[in-house]
């Protein structure tokens, strides 16, 4: 066989084995392989996949993709709704192509979710040098282009000779498949490598099964996790992607409802509580509701499970105003568990430590003034919300109101797709989610560009739970909101979903520029500076103060093939959008992309979290809106704590 033979048929016998409850699952680690073909891999793993389509589809099915970026994207979207028990690999040509892949690799590993990607790579031998898209530095001959994946990768390898392919494969899958260490695994093969032939032992081709890890809570970590617990007047709990990658979420309601402990929640960790839970607050943070940053700034314990505390999550270390406040961190990953100075980190499953704890709990419960506080803010924060969603602005609406149109009209088992901008604060704090599947946001990298990839790598997943499910199984609706900036960078894989004749509802919100930037870009004291799409002012040199841009995205995306339904500004448009939301969820499953196009006021805010984000301030400026914006920015410093403990 030729080295990518090899890898396609390897990576077609691969599972993954999870046991939870008494229930396994076992499910291909690697159901497709995307790839977008040049020299580098035509050869050899386009060669590959051709040759196995051939004799049997199933054996590894193949998928297009516009750019290799917008593949790793769909195999993160997709990775996150199985929760990490499947993924794609992705193969690209050499140096563009490999390149492409960077920012992919680092959304997939600062999102600890799990991706396969196979860079192709210059020859092995040098028989010919320098090839096309080389990367040719002067002090180190043997570095390339795909060197650069290495501090962006969980595992990197290069196989350069046909022997390591054992080794680099088994290592790469032992990491791919680690709850702790996931991310990207990229492995590199060179071009000329991928084509030489050797010979494979069948154990290597043999079906091979990956059992997800889930470790145990140490029993001395929990005695004295409890006595913590059972010392706190005002405990809280953060709940993080952590809770939902391992199955933990029904555990966590029951600890909550025993122990009457509130719970907030990260953006990874949306959904872990139904968004009416008596016990759940929300979102915690600077994009976080009120209700939960509240009881968070007089918190004497916080128990964090499965997050990785970013900046977003502790108001930039501010949310917990407590002078006596304490951590317990429940993380599989250590780095995690240690956050924030604890002396109780508890490295395991959430799901197995909560099973614990409630067992080391019985009988404790919170006073009765902190569930009669949890109520009064959760009263206070939803009628905020309800305001928001029901206020009218004409002709453009406030995107408060786009969102509450789109939860009133998706159902409880659909999906929510968003990534960057404005939007994922907004739908953060006011997004009102059931299902524990319903609400995708990739926050961790932030990336723009995310969402409609990622949401088609939610879809696919969707379309292959229906299918798992029987002929009566419902398919979740995935429904994508975008704004105009985010679209622009990457709005090419609705081609792959029009090929796919693939059902992706997407909201596509124009506001003329970059709405959260503009924002933050005010409140900074840089007037918006460089953030609206404005037609040049030569005289000025600015693009702030001219016309709109005389673009059509809803034209746009109607060439590419996709469905297109414009809602007009005026007093109707909320009506308007709910009811197209709801035509397009109706509409046949085959019937491809659907974009609804909706205009809005980008200068109507979301209501205030009551909270704050570190973003450094120019000490000196002749601008006085700067000056103003320093002197607030020194007062919410003055507030931040350096180790929390």
């Amino acid at each position: 066989m030729t080295v990518a033979q090899a890898v396609v048929e390897f990576l077609s016998k691969q599972y993954t084995v999870d046991t939870l409850g008494g229930s396994e699952y076992r499910e291909r680690l690697i159901p497709g392989t995307f790839g977008i073909f040049g020299h580098g891999n035509v050869a050899g793993v386009g060669q590959a996949l051709k040759q196995y389509q051939a004799a049997d589809p199933s054996i590894m099915p193949y998928y297009q993709g516009r750019n290799e970026q917008a593949q790793a994207h769909q195999a993160v979207g997709y990775a996150r709704h199985t929760r990490r028990r499947q993924t794609f690999a992705i193969s690209t040509s050499i140096g563009p192509g490999s390149s492409n892949l960077l920012t992919g690799a680092a959304l997939a590993t600062t999102n600890r979710l799990p991706v396969l990607l196979l860079p192709s790579d210059t020859f092995a031998t040098r028989a010919a040098d320098p090839v096309l898209q080389q990367l040719e530095l002067p002090y180190a001959y043997d570095i390339t282009v795909n060197d650069a994946f290495r501090p962006l990768s969980k595992f990197f390898d290069r196989v350069s000779r046909p022997e390591q392919l054992f080794s680099a494969f088994h290592h790469g899958l032992r990491v791919l498949t680690d709850p702790a260490e996931t991310g990207a695994v990229t492995i590199s093969l060179p071009q000329d490598v991928q084509a030489e032939a050797l010979d494979v032992p069948e154990e290597f081709l043999a079906e091979r099964e990956w059992r997800i890890r889930r470790p145990e809570a140490d029993d001395d970590d929990i005695r004295r996790a409890a006595e913590a617990i059972r010392a706190a007047k005002r405990p809280l709990i953060i709940a993080g992607g952590g809770v939902l990658y391992a199955f933990a979420n029904e555990e966590l309601a029951r600890f909550a409802e025993l122990t009457g402990i509130p719970v907030g929640n990260t953006q990874a960790g949306v959904g872990v509580l139904p968004w009416d839970h008596k016990f759940s607050l929300g979102a915690i943070g600077s994009t976080g509701t009120t209700a939960a940053n509240a009881i968070a700034a007089e918190a004497d314990l916080i128990i964090g499970i499965g997050t990785r505390y970013e900046d977003f999550t502790t108001a930039s270390r501010t949310a917990f105003q407590n002078p006596d406040v304490k951590f317990v961190n429940i993380n599989v990953a250590a780095i995690d568990a240690y956050k924030h100075g604890t002396v109780l980190p508890i490295v395991a499953d959430a799901r197995k430590a909560l099973v614990k704890l409630n067992q080391a709990l019985g009988g404790y419960r919170v006073g009765a003034d902190l569930e009669q506080k949890i109520a009064a803010e959760k009263q206070r924060w939803n009628a905020i919300v309800d305001e928001a969603f029901d206020t009218r602005h004409t002709p453009l609406p406030a995107q408060n109101e786009i969102i509450g149109a789109t939860n009133r009209a998706m159902d409880e088992q659909d999906v929510v797709i968003c990534a960057a901008g404005s939007l994922p604060g907004d739908l953060h704090k006011m997004w009102r989610v059931r299902d524990p599947f319903g609400y995708h946001v990739e926050y961790a990298y932030s990336c723009m560009g995310y969402e409609i990839p990622g949401g088609l790598g939610v879809k696919r997943a969707a379309l292959a739970e229906a299918a798992a499910g029987g002929k009566d199984a419902l398919v979740r609706d995935v429904v994508v909101m975008v704004g105009d900036g985010s679209y622009l960078m990457m709005h090419t894989e609705l081609v792959t979903a029009v090929a796919e004749r693939i059902k992706l509802i997407v909201v596509l919100i124009q506001n003329h520029g970059y709405a959260s930037i503009g924002s933050l870009s005010e409140s900074l004291g840089s007037q918006r500076f460089g953030t609206q799409y404005r037609v040049l002012d030569k005289e000025q040199h600015s693009f702030d103060a001219g016309q709109n841009l005389p673009i059509d995205l809803a034209l746009n995306a109607e060439s590419l093939g996709a469905k297109v339904i414009r809602i007009e500004p005026g007093e109707k448009v909320i009506a308007e959008l709910e009811q197209a939301i709801r035509d397009a969820k109706a509409a046949p499953e085959d019937t491809g992309p659907i974009v609804i196009h909706v205009e809005s006021d980008p200068l109507l805010d979301a209501p205030s979290s009551e909270s704050w984000w570190d973003v450094p301030v120019s000490q000196v400026s002749e601008l006085e809106s700067t000056q103003q914006a320093y002197q607030t920015y020194t007062d919410h410093k003055n507030r931040q704590r350096k180790l929390l403990g």
